[in-house]
């Protein structure tokens, strides 16, 4: 008896190679889809470079002149006054080349998360497997430290702006999935039955019953998006993204408490001009 609770105990005891078992894993995704991932890569490249050209291309003065005049069609005039100050603000400090990198980098970002998180979050609604399976994964998502994201976005694409993207995609896109789904599910089954007993089928169902009803939290999901990619945008810089998290990274380096502030201060305009634009508050 003595033998046996020894031998529990001594099982009980023994560590589990769980690091060894993932390094295994990501060692043999590098070495048998390495191919996939360099197309992918390319991809998410390709895309990140086409925004900040398009970005980049007009004046700077006209380019905010073009995000006021949207702010001013979205939310009203005031919104639009301060899109001018403060992107003129970033522009004055010399920070306006860092914060269309971002922009590209946030803009690529977000159409990725929601391009897979909206049809999941749909299907999540419609599945109840689906929905078992990707709870506890959007948990582990959500509460795991967005540092570790780094190492395998840095191990599978290296440095640059697209392990930047794909790790802040990754860590952006739980919330498209879970308000999406979360919106759906609150559609009153009346109309939902309405359209049924009218012979509406699942697709009129969707997009003209589900999808409309859906669709402040679904907005609500694409505002969470951007403000957690912008998050990112500092901790992406660490594995050789550019845009305003390097000169914050920089001067965190060298102590420069002015060059951190105004990049801080870049970051926070964004911030408040994107979630102004895109919330549901003006």
């Amino acid at each position: 008896m003595v033998i046996k609770i020894n031998e529990i105990i001594s099982l009980l005891t023994t560590r589990i190679p769980l690091g060894n078992w993932v390094e295994a894993l990501v060692d043999f995704i590098i070495n048998n889809f390495q191919g996939v991932l360099d197309g992918f890569s390319a991809l998410i490249g390709f895309i990140v470079s086409s925004v900040e050209t398009v970005l980049a291309f007009p004046n700077p003065f006209v380019l905010i002149a073009i995000f006021a005049l949207i702010a001013w069609k979205l939310k009203g005039y005031k919104l639009a006054i301060f899109v001018v100050l403060g992107l003129g603000l970033v522009h004055n400090i010399e920070m306006w080349d860092p914060l269309v990198v971002t922009l590209a980098s946030i803009i690529t970002s977000v159409l990725v998360a929601l391009i897979l998180g909206i049809p999941i979050g749909i299907l999540k609604a419609h599945n109840k497997y689906i929905d078992y399976i990707t709870r506890p994964i959007l948990d582990f998502m959500q509460t795991i430290p967005p540092f570790v994201y780094l190492i395998p976005a840095l191990m599978f694409f290296g440095l640059g702006n697209v392990s930047g993207v794909i790790a802040t995609v990754v860590f952006a896109i739980a919330p498209p999935i879970r308000l999406t789904y979360l919106g759906i599910k609150q559609v009153d089954e009346e109309l939902k039955e309405a359209g049924h007993a009218f012979g509406a089928n699942w697709w009129q169902i969707l997009f003209k019953i589900e999808l409309p009803g859906a669709m402040p939290s679904i907005m609500m999901g694409i505002n969470q998006c951007i403000m957690l990619s912008l998050s990112m945008v500092v901790i992406a810089a660490m594995i050789g993204a550019g845009g305003l998290g390097q000169p914050v990274l920089r001067s965190l380096n060298m102590v420069d408490i002015g060059l951190g502030f105004e990049a801080g201060l870049g970051i926070v305009i964004i911030a408040m001009v994107l979630d102004r634009m895109f919330g549901r508050d003006s």
